[in-house]
């Protein structure tokens, strides 16, 4: 059937299997012939198959929704809110100081990038925050 040279301990080995029945092997290991007996090894867990659903896109999801009168401001990366600068009601022009943050050791401060009235101030002083964690609304 198959031959095979093996290197046991320093010594090579020619091995050339004759035949295979059940858990029978009848092999020849430098001319001498062997009965051996094979164990099969019974494996319990097999690797899982990750199995997903089609994306289905829904209609009209291509579409750029507007919230009309409402801009959020939201973290970009987790932090802590080191400043304030706005309460609910000041009115904010495009580009005004919002808040400072400390984000990865920088400070950063957000700006307004809409004109309009703080409207649902989410953060004060002292807060930590995560990534896209709503820290105020401006009514427009």
């Amino acid at each position: 059937m198959k031959t095979f040279n093996f290197i046991i301990r320093g010594t090579e080995y020619e091995v050339e299997i004759k035949s295979l029945e059940n858990s029978i092997a009848k092999i020849e290991v430098n001319g001498s012939q062997y009965d051996v007996e094979l164990k099969k090894e019974v494996k319990t867990s097999k690797t899982p198959v990750l199995v997903r659903k089609p994306v289905v896109i829904p209609p009209g999801s291509e579409k750029i929704k507007k919230q009309l009168g409402i801009h959020t401001i939201k973290a970009p990366l987790p932090g802590n809110i080191m400043k304030v600068f706005v309460k609910e009601g000041d009115k904010v022009n495009v580009g005004d100081n919002l808040l400072i943050y400390e984000a990865m050791k920088m400070e950063n401060t957000l700006k307004a990038e809409k004109a309009g009235t703080v409207n649902n101030l989410k953060v004060k002083e002292g807060d930590a925050v995560l990534q896209d964690a709503l820290l105020l609304e401006i009514e427009l």
